[in-house]
């Protein structure tokens, strides 16, 4: 029973998150940020993000049921209620609010919050099932972890790097997930998933992917410009990462097959891991 609860918070993803959220605090502290603060951006965030994704399990188990992916999912196999699912996924979240308020600060719990509620209403009870621009408006509830982690330090988000942190997050989303989603896209047409390559086919898809790469390779580039926090050490890690990634999409549109897209699904995640881990490395040495 408690791996199944375990299983609702979606863990693998969580990772992910946090350390985005690490990026935006040891940027905003310029060096190691105080350790309270920190816990509870991390610990805050695991359960928003947990609870979040519970959330998700509880709306989506009309979808989960028809996809070999995720039939397996608490909800849907039927190893957790419904209605617990949703307790579940609100209560984790009030204690999140809670942790972030009181040790933290206001800001950071309420941009905590606004992320599960556009990722649960505005994502998932509404553009995942209409439009295959889902996961481009989507992405801004996973792009608010490294505001957090800025705003829990400063106190507010009225500076050019926490918006470029966000950016970041946000164009990295669509060909990440797309790259998944090119793998999935039988699953997605069986649910009746308006994604990418169901709507608008496989060589579409793999052009947007392409596209995407460049564009942020080219917010990198700006953000090395606009955020006084980042220099040589970032730009060049940039635009290494950045090669690799284009390079591996442009191999994948020129391709019939499919084959190179759970490696980029794969390499994007350790993309963006690396570019945040290159923002706490360069936190300390230019602090």
């Amino acid at each position: 029973m408690i791996s199944s609860y375990i299983a609702l918070t979606k863990p693998k993803i969580i990772v992910l998150l946090l350390i985005t959220a690490l990026g935006g605090l040891f940027l905003a502290s310029g060096g190691f940020p105080d350790l309270m603060i920190t816990t509870a951006v991390l610990v805050g965030g695991s359960l928003a993000a947990g609870g979040a994704n519970s959330l998700n399990h509880f709306w989506d188990r009309d979808i989960d049921v028809k996809m070999k992916r995720t039939t397996n999912r608490p909800v849907a196999s039927g190893s957790v209620a419904p209605a617990k699912a949703l307790i579940f996924g609100i209560i984790l979240n009030l204690i999140a609010f809670g942790l972030l308020y009181y040790y933290a600060n206001l800001l950071s719990a309420v941009l905590t919050l606004s992320a599960t509620l556009f990722y649960i209403f505005v994502y998932t009870m509404f553009l995942k099932r209409i439009t295959s621009q889902n996961i481009v408006i989507g992405g801004a509830a996973g792009s608010i972890p490294p505001m957090v982690g800025w705003a829990a330090v400063t106190g507010n988000i009225l500076d050019p790097a926490p918006l470029f942190l966000f950016l970041i997050v946000f164009f990295w989303t669509p060909p990440h997930f797309w790259a998944l989603s090119l793998i999935l896209k039988d699953d997605y047409a069986n649910a009746g998933i308006p994604m990418l390559p169901v709507v608008s086919g496989v060589p579409a898809t793999k052009t947007q992917i392409f596209v995407y790469t460049w564009i942020l390779l080219a917010l990198l580039v700006a953000t090395v410009y606009f955020v006084e926090e980042l220099g040589i050490i970032f730009g060049i890690s940039a635009i290494v990462l950045s090669a690799g990634f284009i390079g591996s999409t442009w191999l994948l549109k020129r391709r019939d097959s499919i084959e190179l897209a759970m490696p980029i699904y794969l390499y994007s995640m350790a993309y963006l891991a690396l570019l945040f881990v290159v923002m706490v490395v360069e936190s300390f040495i230019s602090g």
